[in-house]
């Protein structure tokens, strides 16, 4: 902690400034992950056949329950869309649709972001360089010979610290934004994969029994 106090402290004010987007960078990551790994983290296919064996036993009131469990998007869909089952397929249809456009930006929040955050704080890091260049330099022209070299090798480490400063955290943004990403579309693709198979088990299932489920 000492020495990334001092890589602070001789990078000057700007350096500061980059740690504030670095802290909103690791919130946004760390919030990203926990929503990804945690919150909406549901087997897709066992959650679904979960639903079916209920839905085909009438048990709807249960297969509710079953999805108010979880705030996965998921279980989000097809709450809205058990809640309408008794409606026809129709409504059902129409269910899922709504509440896919509710839950699908959830899933894609926040991401884009990281990218925003990274070009901010390469051009912070880009900023303070400069700023460290024109210090040094200023300073020896300024400065007696014998302190000429101490100035100048302050102000070329506060201009290389700020470099590695943005740079570092722009890498850090990048990375994360292309794995959060990946999982966003993944997730999405699974969302829309369950849904079709959602809207065609409960359309079976009216069918089967000679109309909707009973709640």
């Amino acid at each position: 902690m000492q020495g990334f106090a001092k890589f602070l402290e001789e990078g000057g004010t700007l350096m500061y400034l980059n740690l504030g987007t670095s802290i909103i960078a690791l919130s946004v990551i760390v919030e990203r992950l926990v929503f990804f790994l945690v919150k909406s983290s549901v087997n897709a296919r066992a959650f679904l056949e979960n639903i079916r064996k209920l839905v085909m036993a009438n048990n709807v009131d249960r297969a509710v329950k079953l999805c108010s469990a979880t705030t996965a998007p998921v279980a989000q869909v097809a709450r809205a869309s058990l809640q309408r089952v008794h409606r026809g397929e129709i409504a059902v249809a129409q269910a899922i649709e709504e509440s896919l456009v509710d839950v699908t930006p959830l899933i894609k929040r926040r991401i884009q972001i990281l990218w925003s955050l990274a070009n901010i704080a390469t051009l912070i890091g880009l900023l303070g360089t400069v700023v460290g260049l024109i210090r040094a330099f200023a300073a020896v022209s300024a400065a007696k010979p014998e302190e000429r070299s101490n100035l100048l090798a302050r102000g070329i480490s506060e201009a290389l610290n700020n470099t590695a400063m943005g740079l570092g955290i722009a890498v850090t943004c990048i990375v994360a934004h292309a794995l959060l990403g990946s999982m966003s579309k993944r997730q999405t693709a699974d969302l829309e994969a369950f849904s079709l198979k959602l809207e065609n088990l409960l359309a079976e299932s009216a069918h089967a029994t000679g109309g909707p489920p009973h709640k």
